[in-house]
This record gives C-alpha cells, structure tokens and sequence, in this order.
C-alpha cells in the first residue's frame, strides 16, 4: 500500500493539499492586523466592521454553493472561479480602495474577494469526499483541516508578521496574490487528477445548483448536519467579542491572550488529523457527539472559569484553551458524515456543511452582542456550552443509511425470536 494510502491522504490528491495550504497562507496573512491598520489609517472601527460583515455575507453564501458548483461545473473549474474571484476582488481592493482609502471601493472589492476561498478550499474537501475510501474519509478530511488551518491561521500569520517588518503593509497585502497563485498552481495544473462535472447540459447544471437549497427538505439529516457545524465554530466566533475582557480582569493582558488564542488553534490543527483516524476507527457520530459536543460544552466553561479559579494562571489557562481548541476537532467527522446520509448527493450535502460554517461567523457574534447585555459575559458562556451539548443530541439522530438498516434487522429479528 502507498504510504500517502495508509496516512488517509488521496495520492491522486497530495499536490491539491499542497496548493490549500499555500492557497490559504495567502488568504489568511491578513486576517489579524487589516481592522487595526485600517482603523489607523481613517476608517471608522463601525467602518472596519461592516467591511468585514460584507466579506462575511458572500463568504456564507460561496460556502454554501461550493459543493454543488462542483457537481454542476467540475472540481477544477470550480476552484478556478474561486482563484479568479479572489484575485480580482485582492487586487482591486488593494488597488483602488486600500490605497486611496475609498471606502465604497473596499466594500465592493471585499465582497468579492469573499467568494475566493469558499469556492476555492471547500470545492476541494469535496472533492476529497469523492476520492477517499469510506473507511479513510474521516482521516482524508482531517488532513484537508490540517491544510487549510495551518496555512491560514499559522503559516499566514507567521509570514505576515515576519513579511509586514520587511515589506510593508500594501507589499505584504500583494504578496498574498502570489502565494495564493503558486496554490492554485499546485491544486489545479501540477495535481493531474480531475473530476469532471455531473450535469450535462444547462438544464442539468440548474437542478444540480437547484439541490444546494433543496437537500435539506429531501434529507432532513443533511440538515441535521449543518446545524451542528453551525455551533462547531460558535466558540471560535463568538470568544473574541468578549473573552478578551473578560481575561483582562485576572491580569491576562491583551497580547497574552493573542498567545492563548494562537495556541488554541496549533492544538486544533494538531488534533485536526487525530480525530479524523480517531473518527474512522471509534466511528464519525460517535466522535462528534462525545468529542465534539459534550468535550467541547465541557472546557468552554472550563476556558472562562479556569482564569477565575486560578486567579489568571497563564498554563493552566494555556492548558485548558489547548484542549478545547483540540476539541473543537472532534466535529471534523461531521463532513463525512453529512455525505453519507445524503443519498450519492455528496455536492449539496457539503454545501450544507459549508454553510454551516459561513454562517458561524455571523450567528456567533450575534448571540454574544444580544446577550451579553442581559445576562453577562458569564451567561453568554452558558449558551455556548449549551449549544455545543445541544449538538451532541442533534448528533445522536444522524444515522448513516446502514445503522438504520441494522436497526429495523435488529426490531425485525427480535420480532421473529417473540413469534
């Protein structure tokens, strides 16, 4: 067996993974310094905020497309048009509205740089979902969140701190052009493998695009599926609104806590790929209930107590905000998951998925800005928590077609033993 086989990564794939990881390097270089360089430069913090309330709009709704673009126009032009998406949208951002700071121009420009990554990463982890065995699909996907959360998260964040001193704010913003080029390189020309689309003609493409909104109502369990992946992310979302204060309160100061944070996700990549084999050997649901929603309900308290317990204890806090990020992995197998309910609808049903994880990045926020008027920071914890318990239960009634068939032979032979 090849050893790309018996680490769970696709070998007709490996280069695609490649180009994700660099891809995504680009994409995220930014993520953590563009809001206070622009407000430094004369925007508005309300201005800051919208512009990145708009990128999240079609972020959402290029998350939700991506799987059944693939099916109506192919896994490599999918990713094409998320490529081309980007560039435009980065480039002309940078261009004409960073430069001259013209703020109607950045709002446009962003928008449309909204539609690269989703279109880009999550055709590609579909793509995965149609390459990889069913006993390895699990461990394939873990690797695909290894890929893009290393790129976007700590390889973009590295670069850019190193790549801000020695270029400059607009190179470094146009350096991100190039890495996510060199992705595309690697994932759409250098990796061979192809996937062609499903539809055939221009009726056929609309009906495959017509399935992202209609597999909820034809696989209910689909849509069970995109509600957990909804509260997956509502921790990553919703901490940074408020945890930060409320850290600062135990002598955690801000930069501190910016080191937590990124300790968090190095402990969500490295558990990334643990739960995806851990998914595949003690299986997906179980994973995701027990891992996922009730590990992740239980040290989300643990992260806002523990700085009170302990009066600010840096490596306890460290610790325990390790483990909930490593957590937070235990949902990868709801990406497996979803397909295999959805009746060889494998596009719509990661569209769903993707969805899921678009929309976080609104719903979270939102829960802590309507809340925590009322009933605190504390209460808004409680929420969280309650979410991430309430997605184990949801979890629970995300049967696969064959532990549904093993159930009724199950009542029908107890039924013959009665008789």
């Amino acid at each position: 067996m090849n050893v790309l086989d018996r680490i769970g990564i696709p070998k007709t794939l490996v280069w695609g993974y490649l180009g994700v990881l660099i891809f995504m390097m680009g994409d995220g270089l930014e993520a953590g310094w563009l809001s206070p360089y622009l407000v430094e430069r004369g925007l508005s913090i309300q201005q800051a905020s919208l512009l990145f309330t708009v990128y999240g709009v079609t972020l959402a709704i290029a998350s939700w497309f991506s799987g059944v673009f693939l099916e109506a126009f192919g896994a490599k032009k999918s990713m094409l048009i998320g490529f081309i998406a980007y560039v435009i949208g980065t480039s002309a951002f940078i261009a004409f509205g960073v430069t001259d700071l013209n703020y109607p121009i950045m709002l446009l420009t962003y928008a449309v740089k909204g539609f690269g990554y989703p279109l880009f990463a999550y055709s590609f982890l579909t793509w995965v979902t149609y390459r990889s065995p069913e006993n390895k699909l699990s461990t394939a996907i873990g690797w695909f969140w290894v890929a893009y959360s290393g790129g976007m998260f700590v390889l973009g964040a590295y670069y850019s701190s190193y790549a801000i001193k020695h270029l400059g704010y607009m190179q470094t913003l146009w350096s991100a052009v190039v890495l996510a080029g060199i992705g595309a390189i690697f994932a759409l020309l250098i990796n061979r493998d192809r996937l062609p689309k499903k539809a055939g003609n221009a009726r056929e493409t609309l009906r495959e695009l017509g399935k992202g909104l209609t597999i909820v109502k034809t696989h209910p369990k689909v849509g069970l599926s995109g509600i957990v992946r909804v509260i997956n992310s509502v921790g990553s979302y919703g901490f940074p609104v408020f945890l930060p204060l409320h850290m600062a309160q135990y002598g955690i100061a801000t930069g501190t806590w910016l080191n937590i944070w990124g300790t968090i996700f190095l402990g969500n990549i490295v558990f990334n790929l643990l739960f995806g084999i851990i998914g595949d050997k003690f299986g997906w649901r179980q994973t995701v209930m027990w891992f996922g929603g009730v590990g992740c309900g239980i040290f989300t308290l643990l992260l806002f107590y523990i700085p009170e317990w302990t009066n600010g204890n840096l490596w306890m806090t460290t610790i325990v905000g390790f483990i909930w990020g490593g957590l937070l992995a235990g949902y990868v197998p709801i990406a497996a998951l979803a397909p295999s309910v959805a009746g060889g609808n494998k596009g719509p049903a990661m569209s769903i998925v993707n969805l899921g994880a678009g929309l976080s990045a609104f719903i979270a926020p939102a829960i802590a800005f309507a809340f925590i008027g009322v009933i605190g920071a504390e209460g808004v914890v409680w929420v969280f928590a309650i979410l991430y318990f309430i997605s184990a239960i949801i979890t629970k009634f995300i049967t696969t077609p064959e532990e549904d068939a093993a159930k009724v032979a199950g009542k029908r032979k107890v039924q013959e033993n009665i008789a």
